[in-house]
């Protein structure tokens, strides 16, 4: 088999995994985004790995292999600058709940100081109804 017929059959099947993991809700979709532009860039340059070569001419490399090397090389660094950005924030969002969670715990155990004291009772006025009695209630 040819290597333009493997890559774009590599390039499909990348993008039924991605399309799969999109409806399993399992892939977030702002990284599907990256995914998806990935493989739908795999596919057509597989087939037709002459405009490889053309756009690597037009940048000024020699060699369309040497772009997709370097292509790869910047995707995987960008990669793994975002998920390095995600992990701090996520850790930084975990540490502060732990903390609060810590506070909501100390707030609980803390040794309960006894009933708060009541207020004194007001005098009751000395003219106005008298002590609200229910009424029986009427059947039917």
């Amino acid at each position: 088999m040819q290597l333009s017929v493997i890559t774009s059959l590599t390039g499909l099947a990348l993008l039924a995994c991605i399309l799969e993991l999109l409806r399993r809700h399992q892939l977030k979709e702002k990284y599907a985004a990256l995914w998806l532009t990935v493989g739908s860039a795999v596919v057509p340059l597989g087939l037709f790995p002459w405009m490889l070569d053309s756009v690597a001419g037009t940048v000024g490399i020699k060699s369309g292999v040497s772009l997709v090397l370097f292509a790869g090389i910047v995707l995987l660094l960008l990669v793994c600058l975002h998920l390095s950005w995600e992990s701090s924030r996520l850790e930084e969002k975990t540490r502060t709940l732990a903390e609060e969670i810590a506070l909501l715990r100390t707030e609980i155990d803390a040794p309960d100081p006894g009933p708060a004291p009541s207020p004194s009772p007001s005098p009751a006025p000395a003219s106005g109804p008298g002590p609200v009695t229910q009424r029986p209630e009427h059947s039917g």
